[in-house]
């Protein structure tokens, strides 16, 4: 049992607060409820471009990563479809730091064209160094677009086009950043050496006095259940022919969820999984697979990629998996394979809680997910997972009309292939 305490500011920030006297640090997590999901259609890139902006001085604070430094601290944050969450780490005599610049950042940006223009042209820079310039760059892009056809999840969390970053105006950032990165669209966690009356009385110190921002209730169209399978094939400069086959799955508060990431463990974790053994090492068609999902808090994606062996079609290559698929269908999972994904999954979790920064991270995830204790509940749902609710994942994730396929062929294969035929 991992203990924390909860309250709640009278401005609607929520703190979780776990107590470790065994390091010398504090961790500070705080994670704002707004991803790229959240973005006008035709301004995606926003959630990730904030990513960068928060980082670019406050109202107050200038500079932000000098006072952290001199404080002996360090940062980063990432950005998904789903949140944006900002961490630190940094000595327990200094936590006052993170709190004075973590809250000034809430309090307000120091919105200027000149920082807009920075941070614009760095993600630009991104976007094209690893989605438009790198092989296989833009899979992402094609596969969300075939497989959501209503829900954003159908762009990437960079954004759906370069020229929304390029395009974006000093006036719909400081919309957005009004709109969701407010108290009551926030989830604290402060984690290490510290206890509960000194968290609570830095939180009303620093962020009590911020307005909690207006309230809004997220309204995002679902995705249409999906009634006929899909397929597209996209030639690149690209080493390797590459398939990628993805299926609709229920989002990360539904029961399903355990047994679809337990169904990933045995397909394709490793050299020991399932697809692994009979696709790369029997049948020597791939030279690596893997099976994965997105974790998404709405139905998301559970996915099947792997780089095809120099010689072998793209077709022969997509009926080796779909022949995997209907004989894990037919006959399902043994209970060795049920047992060391388990296992696994256990140890996985384990070793995660071992990291300060980790279980501050997943303190705040669960409480945005709606109970920080799944922090202690997380494993035994997944422990509790039957051999019965694996087969009815399967049973319902892999049926073909849901079905989306990527075949994303290298040119100069497939110029050789037609010059071969030629001859």
């Amino acid at each position: 049992m991992i203990s924390f305490d909860r309250f709640v500011l009278n401005n609607g920030l929520r703190v979780i607060v776990h107590q470790d006297l065994s390091t010398p640090m504090v961790a500070f997590n705080i994670l704002y409820d707004v991803g790229a999901r959240d973005e006008d259609p035709e301004r995606t890139g926003f959630a990730h471009l904030f990513e960068h902006l928060m980082f670019g001085g406050s109202v107050n604070v200038p500079e932000y990563d000098e006072p952290l430094q001199m404080a002996g601290g360090e940062n980063n944050a990432y950005t998904t479809n789903d949140i944006t969450n900002y961490y630190i780490q940094l000595p327990k005599e200094n936590i006052e730091t993170a709190f004075w610049l973590e809250s000034d950042r809430m309090l307000s940006l120091a919105f200027s064209e000149k920082s807009l223009d920075v941070q614009r042209k760095v993600v630009s820079e991104e976007f094209k160094e690893h989605y438009i310039n790198k092989p296989y760059g833009d899979v992402w892009n094609h596969l969300r677009r075939l497989a959501y056809k209503q829900h954003p999840y159908q762009w990437m969390t960079i954004g759906k086009e370069l020229k929304h970053i390029e395009e974006a105006q000093l006036q719909d950032v400081r919309d957005f950043f009004f709109k969701h990165y407010r108290p009551q669209h926030a989830v604290l966690c402060v984690a290490g050496n510290t206890d509960l009356e000194e968290v609570k009385a830095l939180a009303e110190k620093w962020f009590g006095d911020i307005p909690p921002g207006d309230t809004y209730v997220r309204s995002l169209p679902p995705e249409p259940r999906q009634e006929e399978a899909r397929e597209l094939t996209v030639e690149a400069d690209v080493p390797y022919d590459a398939l990628y086959k993805a299926w609709h799955m229920e989002g990360r508060a539904h029961p399903q969820y355990y047994a679809a990431d337990i169904l990933t463990e045995v397909l394709g974790s490793g050299q020991a999984s399932r697809l692994y053994q009979r696709l790369v090492k029997e049948l020597q068609l791939f030279s690596n697979i893997s099976c994965y999902h997105t974790g998404s808090s709405d139905p998301g994606l559970l996915v099947i990629e792997g780089k095809l062996v120099k010689g072998v079609s793209i077709d022969t290559a997509d009926a080796a998996v779909t022949a995997a698929l209907q004989s894990l269908r037919d006959k399902g999972i043994t209970a060795e394979e049920l047992s060391k994904a388990r296992n696994k999954i256990e140890s996985m979790m384990v070793f995660e809680d071992m990291n300060l920064l980790a279980r501050a991270n997943n303190f705040a995830f669960y409480e945005l997910l709606g109970d920080a204790n799944m922090m202690n509940t997380e494993l035994g749902k997944y422990l509790s997972v039957s051999h019965e609710d694996v087969q009815a994942a399967i049973d319902t994730i892999f049926v073909p009309t849901n079905c989306n396929t990527l075949k994303y062929l290298s040119k100069a294969n497939a110029t050789a292939t037609a010059e071969d035929k030629e001859a």
